[in-house]
C-alpha cells in the first residue's frame, strides 16, 4: 500500500493494503499486526468526514486502473471477549484497537449482528446487490476475526 498524508485530521496519514490474490488476505490480528509492524494502527475513524476521506481514497484505488473488485478492509474495531455478546449492550462493547475513545460508528443496516463476529470489516462489494442498506460499499460490518480480508 502507499501511504497518503494529510494534516487535517488527528491520524494524520494513512495506508490502505488491497490484496486482489486472496492468498495474501489476512484475519484481523495478523492485519493488526502488519500495521503495529509498519509503525501505525488499524484505522480508527473519529468523525464523518474522515469516513469521506476514506470513502474518497477508496474510489480513487478503484478509478486507478487496477481491476480492484470486491474486498472488504479490515478496521481497528472489535469486541474483546463474549461477554454480553448476544445482549442488547453488544453494540456498546466495541472498541478501538489504538485505544481512541471515539463513540463514531457507521454501521451497516442490522449491524453489528455480534455472536462469534467480533472484528469489524469496511464494506466494499461494488458487485453485489444490495441490501436493505442500500450497496455493500463503506458501511461497517462484524465478521468473524478469522476471516480472510
Amino acid at each position: 500500500g502507499q501511504k497518503v498524508c494529510y494534516g487535517a485530521f488527528k491520524h494524520s496519514c494513512y495506508k490502505l493494503a488491497y490484496f486482489q490474490d486472496l492468498s495474501r488476505r489476512v484475519g484481523f490480528q495478523e492485519a493488526r499486526q502488519a500495521c503495529e509492524i509498519d509503525g501505525g494502527a488499524l484505522l480508527s475513524l473519529e468523525s464523518e468526514a474522515e469516513q469521506q476521506l476514506i470513502e474518497n481514497m477508496l474510489q480513487n484505488l478503484t478509478k486507478s486502473g487496477s481491476g480492484i473488485s470486491d474486498g472488504d478492509f479490515w478496521i481497528g474495531l472489535w469486541r474483546s471477549g463474549d461477554g454480553l455478546a448476544t445482549s442488547s449492550a453488544c453494540p456498546d462493547l466495541y472498541q478501538w484497537a489504538d485505544g481512541s475513545m471515539s463513540p463514531f460508528r457507521n454501521w451497516y443496516t442490522d449491524e453489528p449482528s455480534c455472536g462469534s463476529e467480533a472484528c469489524v470489516v469496511m464494506y466494499h462489494q461494488p458487485t453485489a446487490n444490495p441490501g436493505l442498506g442500500g450497496p455493500y460499499l463503506y458501511q461497517w460490518n462484524d465478521d468473524r476475526c478469522n476471516m480472510k480480508h
